[in-house]
């Protein structure tokens, strides 16, 4: 009885989405396709997350000068991964969250739905 009766309000899922530092895998896979080991890269967001966590900001919200003052590696660039947009764009593969693949994904869907008929 409760599901239809949902009403989704954009503002509140946007910014509950933006919490919780959800960009942090995406800042050590940009780390990571800079040349730096995994290891490496994990400590760096690490750093990062504390100090936004310290601050009460999000990893998008810290200047590039904070951010390499983790790593000389990190260049403006990083801001684009550290979006929502970009972190959804960003799992381009099979059952992943960029726009194509979900769009396939549900055409796949709706292609065996019909079988079952």
């Amino acid at each position: 009885d409760m599901v239809p009766n949902i009403q989704p309000v954009k503002d509140s899922m946007l910014k509950a989405a933006k919490q919780g530092f959800s960009t942090a895998t995406d800042l050590a896979d940009y780390l990571v396709g800079k040349g730096i080991p995994f290891r490496d890269a994990h400590e760096i967001v690490g750093l990062a997350v504390r100090l936004g966590t310290e601050t009460n900001r999000d990893l998008s919200d810290l200047s590039l000068e904070e951010l390499q003052g983790f790593s000389q590696d990190i260049t403006d660039d990083v801001f684009t991964v550290l979006t929502l947009e970009g972190s959804v764009a960003a799992r381009d593969h099979i059952g992943g969250t960029a726009p194509n693949q979900v769009r396939q994904a549900v055409a796949d869907a709706k292609t065996y739905l019909k079988t079952l008929r």
